[in-house]
């Protein structure tokens, strides 16, 4: 549908620009060539059926990155002692009821579909990656970096934090 109204609607988009190529996978090893090995890790995310992280192994370095999911014990253990985990997160102390239509649910949605910052520090404690870099900052409402890495060290972890910027080096 969303196709349909982007080259049929207003938009005018061109049709065959949309078109993918998809690849379905499951949980366990997706991609493995050349060195690199990837692995489909089950995580939580509201009422999906299915959603993914992915835990990323070379020679010289592991790599997970959460997708989208509240706090799920398979994704902890997939991200045990990793160089980095990259992690979505949101302000624990900004969870609200927002003024929009189903903005009385929006705190119930988001515990039960992502991570807030305390929940990712007890997370990282117990995974204890080397680097948690924090990205897909969902509803920030005023909330700095700062206060991001303060709560995440308040949730129990004590190893260096970061917060995604686009196309910084880690």
């Amino acid at each position: 549908e969303d196709i349909a109204i982007r080259t049929n609607g207003l938009e005018h988009e061109t049709r065959d620009g949309y078109r993918v190529t998809v690849h379905e996978i499951a949980p366990g090893v997706v991609y493995d060539s050349g060195g690199v090995k990837v692995t489909a890790i089950p995580v939580l995310h509201g009422d999906w059926p299915e959603a993914y992280g992915y835990r990323i192994d070379t020679p010289t370095r592991s790599i997970v990155i959460s997708g989208d999911t509240r706090p799920s014990p398979a994704l902890t253990d997939a991200a045990r002692g990793v160089d980095v985990l990259i992690h979505e997160v949101y302000p624990d102390a900004k969870l609200a009821p927002e003024l929009r239509p189903g903005g009385d649910d929006w705190p119930r949605y988001m515990r039960a579909s992502h991570t807030s910052d305390l929940e990712l520090g007890r997370l990282a404690a117990t995974a204890k990656p080397r680097l948690l870099i924090l990205y897909h900052v969902v509803n920030r409402l005023g909330t700095t970096d700062a206060d991001l890495i303060a709560a995440v060290h308040r949730g129990g972890f004590d190893g260096q934090v970061a917060v995604g910027k686009d196309l910084a080096r880690y």
